[in-house]
């Protein structure tokens, strides 16, 4: 399995899911012909790609999505019960709707609900032969119960959104800072970093720490964070950009 992020922020967010013969999109909150571009870089097309995961309705996660269902022949995999908030960008014929636990080919994807201020949202726990995949963004929290299932994974894409000094001594106005921070907002470093001492394993291979707050974070918070919880040193640890992709990243 191979993942890249492509753009990861409150500006647009996008990464790819190579697994062999099935490739997938997850979000598409940038440009059609940017992950177009992207895409030839490494030799891919969009004919490549067997369908599209969406989190959630949020601008900075589907405002590239109409045109690129426009232009491709791809469809767009999600909870019916996510439709209704997509409905103004997805014809319901590019849909598959799909179960808690469901099949691409070959690749297994199991979604973990999350909690954010969106009529619906999830995250993708994938896997390809015995390799998975753990992929949660924009979450106030973490179930317990989708915690244990993300336990052991090979990578994790996991949010890392704000330093909290720096969000309440920060720009925002109160209600926005509340919304940040409440159970239906963003993960905090010190949040991520807890949980991420909690499920990763032996196994695990990279941490990439996605959707970071230009106003209220920095690079440099979010890896002191990790660095307290002292992660194991197997695991390298790499920071997910608004305007540059991350590497390919292989396990």
């Amino acid at each position: 399995m191979k993942i890249k992020t492509i753009a990861s922020g409150s500006k647009g967010n996008c990464t790819i899911v190579l697994c062999d013969k099935t490739n997938l999109i997850i979000d598409m909150g940038i440009s059609y012909l940017t992950l177009k571009r992207s895409l030839e870089e490494i030799s891919l097309s969009f004919q490549d790609f067997s369908g599209i995961l969406i989190t959630h309705c949020h601008n900075d996660h589907i405002k590239g999505l109409q045109s690129l269902i426009n232009h491709t022949n791809l469809k767009a995999y999600i909870p019916e019960a996510m439709y209704d908030s997509l409905k103004e960008v997805l014809p319901k014929e590019k849909c598959h709707f799909i179960d808690d636990n469901f099949t691409i080919n070959d690749v297994n994807i199991e979604l973990t609900h999350t909690s954010h201020d969106a009529p619906y949202s999830v995250g993708f726990i994938i896997t390809h032969k015995d390799k998975s995949i753990a992929y949660v963004t924009d979450t106030g929290y973490i179930n317990r119960k989708y915690l244990e299932k993300m336990v052991g994974k090979d990578l994790y894409v996991i949010e890392s959104n704000h330093d909290e000094i720096m969000l309440m001594d920060g720009p925002y106005p109160r209600f926005l800072k509340e919304r940040v921070i409440s159970d239906k907002g963003h993960l905090s470093n010190r949040t991520t970093a807890k949980y991420l001492k909690k499920i990763i394993g032996n196994n695990t291979k990279y941490i990439v720490l996605a959707h970071l707050s230009e106003k209220n974070n920095t690079e440099e918070k979010a890896l002191e964070a990790m660095a307290e919880e002292d992660l194991p040193a197997m695991a390298e640890i790499l920071i997910a950009r608004q305007h540059e992709e991350s590497p390919l990243l292989e396990v």
